[in-house]
């Protein structure tokens, strides 16, 4: 009779979780589809709307720099801003990448890259693909990917678990609208009260990742395969970098004929601290100088 009711009860606790877990699922899906925090509501236009000619791709120096309506107007084309803040590096790019791929083949894709899509670092590069965990099971590559960082089978197993990373944003995001501002998404970043001092200095770093260089082929091979016109571009920061900052990337870009568009590494808006919100992100008006400029650049490209 014992043995019976602990097998009972055992039972009645899995069968409790699993119900648990698929219900719970169900309602974080319901809330990241519909929550108007910074991210869910873009990526639900990357895996379900996004039809734009030129797409541009990035973390968050992609999402605050580039400026989709002066683009649109300068090139003639429809464009959207796909940047992921806190994104990080090349394999939440490539995730990016195969979403769209999925439902569409846009004419364009400028690719924002940073140190950190070369180089290695002391935390996991794979983190952030936990930000793509509610699509779990509808991109191949996008759950290859999951293979890799070793979040397969957890997020295979459990429902809820997929929607760890942004619970609280995505809660937060049925109470307070934060998609003010946003220009089919570009999101500007107001002038701070500030000016910053001295510009950082960023060494080379020597140190690669071979998995991350993978990927960057693994994206150019992506667009080849549907005659997409790729562009690599570093963005401004209120930074002093060496030349050979970036020729990790620029030697890639060089040998699959990728135009490479380093706004970084010349030093521009270096005289105008104003522009910039921190070392790293340019605040709305140094984002409408700057787009114009790459606007142009794209231009004589395409």
């Amino acid at each position: 009779m014992h043995t019976r009711r602990t097998i009972f009860s055992i039972t009645f606790i899995i069968v409790s979780l699993f119900v648990i877990d698929r219900l719970g699922g169900y309602v974080m899906f319901w809330i990241n589809q519909n929550t108007q925090d910074l991210t869910g509501p873009k990526f639900k236009y990357i895996a379900n709307e996004m039809r734009e000619d030129v797409v541009i791709i990035g973390t968050s120096r992609c999402t605050h720099h580039y400026v989709s309506s002066i683009l649109s107007d300068s090139l003639g084309m429809s464009v959207y801003n796909a940047g992921i803040d806190a994104s990080d590096n090349i394999f939440s790019h490539y995730c990016v990448l195969n979403m769209i791929l999925k439902h569409h083949t846009p004419k364009v894709i400028c690719l924002e890259l940073m140190r950190n899509d070369y180089a290695k670092m002391p935390t996991n590069a794979l983190e952030t693909i936990s930000f793509f965990a509610p699509y779990f099971g509808q991109y191949d590559e996008v759950d290859n990917m999951f293979r890799l960082s070793g979040n397969y089978w957890p997020y295979r197993i459990s429902h809820l678990y997929r929607f760890n990373a942004k619970a609280v944003s995505n809660i937060g995001g049925l109470i307070i609208n934060r998609q003010g501002g946003s220009d089919n998404g570009y999101v500007p970043i107001p002038k701070p009260t500030y000016t910053l001092e001295e510009p950082i200095k960023i060494r080379t770093i020597h140190n690669i990742d071979e998995q991350k260089v993978e990927y960057i082929q693994k994206f150019i091979n992506k667009c080849k395969e549907r005659n997409i016109q790729l562009v690599f571009q570093v963005s401004p920061g209120y930074m002093i970098a060496g030349q050979d900052t970036y020729d990790v990337l620029k030697s890639i870009a060089n040998k699959n004929d990728v135009p490479f568009l380093d706004y970084l590494s010349i030093g521009l808006f270096l005289d105008h601290p104003e522009y910039f919100k921190d070392e790293h992100h340019l605040c709305h008006q140094g984002a409408l100088l700057y787009t114009s400029i790459f606007a142009h650049d794209l231009k004589k490209i395409l």
